[in-house]
Order: C-alpha cells, then sequence, then structure tokens
C-alpha cells in the first residue's frame, strides 16, 4: 500500500506510523518527493487500510494492484532518476554506456576509455568476471580486471560497470564499481538479486533470455525489497524462433514498461544483435522508442577481442554514432547526458590531477560591459567573478562543465519580447534548473570614438533587438546610417574601437562605452523608455539549493508537449486553472526534427508548493512530456 503522509507531520508521528506497520510484517520505505513523501509498505500479510488511515499524520491510504509493489508506478508517478557517479539516468536524458565486452589488458581498458569518452560516452563498461556458454571461454580477469576498469574510469572521470556473477563477490566489487550489472542468465538468481540489493548501490539489471516483462518487473522488486531503489532496466533481447540475429530485440517492451514502472529503461543493442553493423540502427530505434539510453561494446581492435568481438563496434563507428543520437535527441523532447573532466591526465603519467575550482563565476552570453554582465552584478555583487560567453550555449556549456557555478541569461524583453534561444536550450539541458529572476532597466546610448561626431555617422552595430530598440532614433536622427547586427551590444563597441573609424558606432551600455574608453555621443535614445529585460539564474540541479535557500519561491517556469488530439492543451491550461495556479506566460515553440509539432513554454504564480506537485501529476496525464525547470522569487 501507499501511504501519502499530511505535510505538517512530524518525525514523532512518521516514526509511529513507520513502526505500526513494520509491527504487522511490511517492509516500510519512504519515498521523499519534491512537495510530498509517502511511505510504500509491501508484505505478505492484510491489514484494514482504515487501521492505517486512523494514524496520525496519515493523509490518504491508496492500494497497489500490481505484484511488484515498489517498482510499480501505482508507487511512485514521476520517474525515478538514478544516479550513477556523477551521472543522472532517466527522465528527459539520455546517457550512454560504453566500453569492451572483457576488460583484457590494463594498455585495452585505457585506450578504450579514452576513446569513447571523447565520443560521448559517460559510463564506462567491461567485464572483469565472464560468464559465458563454453566452459572453454575466456572468462575474465577477475579482481585484476576490476583494478584495471577501475584505474581508467579514475582517469577519465566515468563511473564504472561490471557484471557480477556470484554472491560472495558482492562485497569486493562494491569497493571497486559504481554500479552492478546482473547479466540475463542471472535475472532470476535471487540470492544474487538480494545480496546485490542489500549494497544500496546502483544496479543494471538485464532482462532475461525468455523472461517476460512481469518476470523482469518482479526481479527489480527482489533488488528493491532487498535495500536498493537505485535500479535501471536493460532490455537485451530475448530468445525466440528467429535465427537470423543472436536474439530478437524487443523494443516494443520499452514503452510497455514505462506505463508499469518510475524506473529507467534502457537496451543492450550489442547483445541483441550480435553484429556491430546492426548495432547503430538499432540504437538509434532503441532512443526513438523512450528509452533513457543504451549500453554498446567498443573495442579498439575487434577482430582480436577474447570475447563478443563480432558485436563490438570500432571507435570510428562508435563516435558517429554518438553524433547521430545527438541530432535524434530534440526530435523525442530529450538530450545527452554528458558530464564535467575535473580530472585530466598529466602527459609525464597516467596519475589524474584535479582541475576543478570551489571558486564562484558566474557566466553571463556578451562581451564585458554587456547588459548580462549588469544582470550578473544585480543578482550577486559587483566583485563577483563573471565568465563572458560568446554565445547562450557557451554558458549553458559552462554551468555544465563547472567552469560557472551560475548563468544570467535574458529571458524576455519589454519590447523585443522572449528571448527563444534561450527557451529552447533550458528544454534540452535537464540537469540546469531556474533558480532566480532579475529584471533591469536598458538604457541604451550611442557609442563612437572620441573624435566621432553624430553627423559623421555612416554604419551603427549592435545586437538586432538594441537596434530594433532604437528604431525611431535611427529613423528621426541618422536617417542615412546602416544598421549592422552583431552578436552582442558590449561587443559592437569592442568592434568599432577595433576598426578606428570615427563614422562607425554602437549602441551599447554606459558601462560598455567605460570598458572601452570611448564617448557618449548620445544617451537614451531607446524608443521606449519602459525598456527592460528580464533575466533567469540557472544553476545544476545539485547547486539549487544553495541559491533558493534565501528565498521563498513564488513563481514556477515549466515546459511540455501535448497529444496530437483535440483539447489537450485545454486539459492541460484548466489542470493549472484547477489548482489554484495563475499562469503570467505562455510561449509555443517548435520541436526540432518535429515539423509543425510544438512544446509550450509557461510561467505561473506559486502560491502552494503541495497545490504545484498535485497539479504536476494530473498534467503528465495529458502530456507528452512535461518537466518542471525550476521554482524561484519572481523580480516585481
Amino acid at each position: 500500500m501507499i501511504v501519502v503522509l499530511k505535510k505538517q507531520i512530524t518525525e514523532t508521528q512518521k516514526h509511529a506510523i513507520k513502526e505500526f506497520l513494520k509491527g504487522h510484517s511490511f517492509k516500510v520505505k519512504e519515498i521523499v518527493g519534491q512537495e510530498e513523501t509517502v511511505l510504500g509498505a509491501v508484505g505478505e500479510r492484510r491489514i484494514d487500510p482504515r487501521e492505517v488511515l486512523l494514524l496520525d499524520g496519515v493523509l490518504e491510504v491508496i492500494p497497489i494492484s500490481k505484484p511488484y509493489k515498489l517498482a510499480s508506478r501505482e508507487l511512485k508517478k514521476s520517474d525515478t532518476i538514478v544516479q550513477v557517479g556523477n551521472v543522472k539516468i532517466g527522465g528527459n536524458r539520455i546517457a550512454v554506456i560504453a566500453g569492451p565486452c572483457a576488460v583484457e589488458s590494463r594498455e585495452q581498458i585505457m585506450e578504450v576509455a579514452r576513446k569513447v569518452r571523447e565520443s560521448g560516452a559517460v559510463i564506462l563498461r567491461g567485464g572483469a568476471f565472464k560468464p559465458r556458454t563454453s566452459p572453454y571461454s575466456f572468462q575474465g580477469l577477475g579482481e585484476e580486471g576490476l583494478k584495471y576498469l577501475r584505474e581508467a574510469g579514475d582517469a577519465y572521470d566515468m563511473p564504472i560497470a561490471t557484471e557480477i556473477v556470484s554472491p560472495g563477490d558482492v562485497d569486493m566489487m562494491a569497493g571497486y564499481i559504481d554500479m552492478f550489472q546482473i547479466g540475463a542468465r542471472n535475472m532470476q538468481n535471487f540470492e544474487l538479486l538480494k545480496a546485490v540489493g542489500k549494497t544500496g548501490m546502483p544496479v543494471l539489471l538485464k532482462r532475461g533470455l525468455s523472461a517476460t516483462i512481469e518476470e523482469w518487473l518482479m526481479a527489480s522488486e527482489y533488488l528493491m525489497a532487498s535495500g536498493t531503489d537505485q535500479v535501471i532496466l536493460c532490455e537485451r533481447g530475448i530468445r525466440t524462433y528467429e535465427s537470423a540475429t543472436r536474439n530478437t530485440l524487443d523494443i516494443s517492451a520499452i514503452p510497455v514498461v514505462q506505463k508499469l514502472t518510475h524506473l529507467p529503461v534502457i537496451a543492450d543493442p550489442s547483445h541483441a544483435t550480435g553484429l556491430r553493423d546492426m548495432v547503430a540502427p538499432m540504437s538509434l530505434s532503441i532512443i526513438a522508442a523512450g528509452a533513457s539510453g543504451f549500453v554498446v561494446e567498443v573495442h579498439n581492435d575487434p577482430d582480436k577481442a577474447f570475447s563478443d568481438g563480432p558485436q563490438s563496434l570500432y571507435p570510428q563507428q562508435f563516435d558517429k554514432l554518438m553524433k547521430d543520437v545527438e541530432a535524434l535527441c530534440p526530435v523525442v523532447g530529450k538530450s545527452l547526458v554528458r558530464t564535467p573532466r575535473t580530472r585530466i591526465i598529466s602527459p609525464d603519467s597516467a596519475v589524474p590531477v584535479s582541475v576543478q575550482s570551489d571558486e564562484l563565476v558566474v557566466a553571463f552570453q556578451g562581451e564585458r560591459g554587456a547588459y548580462s554582465e549588469q544582470a550578473v552584478q544585480h543578482v550577486f555583487d559587483a566583485e563577483v567573478k563573471t565568465l563572458a560567453c560568446h554565445l547562450f550555449k557557451d554558458a549553458f556549456e559552462a554551468v555544465m562543465t563547472r567552469k560557472a557555478r551560475y548563468a544570467v541569461l535574458p529571458v524576455e524583453n519589454t519590447l523585443g519580447g522572449t528571448v527563444n534561444e534561450v527557451l529552447d536550450l533550458l528544454n534540452v539541458y535537464p540537469d540546469l534548473t531556474v533558480v532566480g529572476e532579475r529584471q533591469i532597466r536598458i538604457r541604451h546610448n550611442l557609442i563612437g570614438l572620441q573624435d566621432a561626431t553624430l553627423e559623421g555617422v555612416k554604419r551603427v552595430f549592435s545586437h538586432p533587438q538594441g537596434i530594433a530598440q532604437c528604431s525611431e532614433f535611427l529613423t528621426k536622427e541618422i536617417p542615412f546610417a546602416e544598421a549592422v547586427p552583431f552578436f552582442d551590444t558590449a561587443g559592437s563597441v569592442t568592434h568599432i574601437v577595433e576598426i578606428g573609424d570615427p563614422s562607425c558606432v554602437a549602441i551599447a551600455s554606459e558601462n560598455a562605452a567605460k570598458r572601452s574608453g570611448v564617448k557618449i555621443l548620445r544617451d537614451g535614445i531607446e524608443t521606449n523608455s519602459r525598456n527592460y529585460t528580464r533575466f533567469y539564474v540557472l544553476t545544476r540541479e545539485e547547486d539549487a539549493q544553495e541559491f533558493r535557500s534565501s528565498i521563498t519561491a513564488d513563481r514556477v517556469a515549466m515546459v511540455f508537449s501535448v497529444h496530437d488530439r483535440p483539447g489537450s492543451l485545454f486539459d492541460v491550461l484548466k489542470t493549472l486553472s484547477d489548482y489554484g495556479l495563475n499562469m503570467k506566460k505562455l510561449e509555443s515553440r517548435p520541436i526540432p526534427g518535429k515539423p509543425w509539432e510544438y512544446s509550450f513554454f509557461v510561467e505561473s504564480e506559486l502560491i502552494d508548493m503541495e497545490k504545484l506537485h498535485r497539479a504536476s501529476q494530473e498534467i503528465i496525464e495529458h502530456t507528452d512530456s512535461f518537466r518542471i525547470l525550476g521554482t524561484y522569487k519572481g523580480d516585481t
């Protein structure tokens, strides 16, 4: 059963509920959501739900009909995000696991790790213990292989995953690896499942050769009932009558399983097909079906591989596949997981060297003196260290790779409207969240060299929005001047200094003029003095609480796409209305790769976090995809 706890429940009341359930032979698992906490109670005994409902602190009791209680989506509506080292798997992320079938030597695994990391893999796989059909086949290097695998993972900042075949190896292997893999042949090795589950570590659970979906989910239940909630399901092909391929890849199982469980689902096209030429098209099919990633075998010399050479990709094939996957991600509304390199390999040794810094750095788009840099100083302070980025995407990447802890980027201007590129990027960087907002007045100035005059102006450089916002001045005062679009307002000032021609001027801020040592020919030239730009403050999910701890959020931003049927958008908007979420902004954006299909960006007032949580659960039922981009304090 699911025991929904009241929001104001005390720790004493919660403890009493747990003890009551345990006293009736239930295993109890606490699940803390964004806005509510539930207890999952599973066991063989039956109890009248009214007995639980009468306990202090209980809001609701919901029975679970599925035999797999903890893995069921009845227990948890939202997707589970599994954390493997520094990698998150699940939700709208695509994570790629790659490496050789077997660890053959230190040199081999180090070379393969380097190549798959460079191409975009985020978790390194490799077998140290190999269960083989023939007792005469290579069985793996054992603990020596684990040491090599660990060294390669540390060197290239990749968590490692490898298969376990014996319950007696659990403690030894746990000291080396980041994720256990349960192979197809061991899916119903229940003693092994229980031993691995007790560690609480992430587990990659492969589907058995002839297992039904329910049997597969029941195997995951063994793991979860034993102690871990970090389970990834892996479809790897099932045994059928067909002999043209090694197995039959059951891609249809992916969307089916996603409806039944909150656990992330990936697939293994290497073992499913057994032929490297089929791995790439099947990988793309897996992503198109909605999986959260895939695991593939890559070898630096497949023809000499100790095992499964015919199904192992050459590094160049894997590199091409990763480029194709990145192109496909926007079509399915997901983004490719990328992780920052916090270590580098010294040229003189294989010793990892830390490159991470704890210094507070805030990224913005543009050059020094840009309005975005002013916004940074308004949010933080004038002394904060800033990182100027040429493109909006560069600022997102700076936060993702920890070159900066925050980014401050424009999202809307009162005259120019929405900054669509920033909205689109928000939708494809799932590990970044909105934590703040700041509005600043945009006061444009006509800036020139020291010997420039208004009468001598021939060309005006600025960002297209800057030019548009000063159109009345340009038309009346310098009608014969050519307006030349530039990537950034502050950058246009630097550009005219480099040109050195007094007939070339720029439209930018006062700070930009001061930084470049040039003069302001005319200040306040914007057409409308009520010219304001609204900026978002972005950071990584794990750093969000640091910023939010000092504020009370009263705004929420979300993005979703709807089913192609009459009234689908209305259903979502009605849900917002029913829960009292006063919508402040609604914007549609085309979905890349899906002509004439759109996602919707919504900003809403936020009064009650519990209502937001309940509204989100209903919205999920009405949408193809849904994500809360962040909660924050509005700057009004």
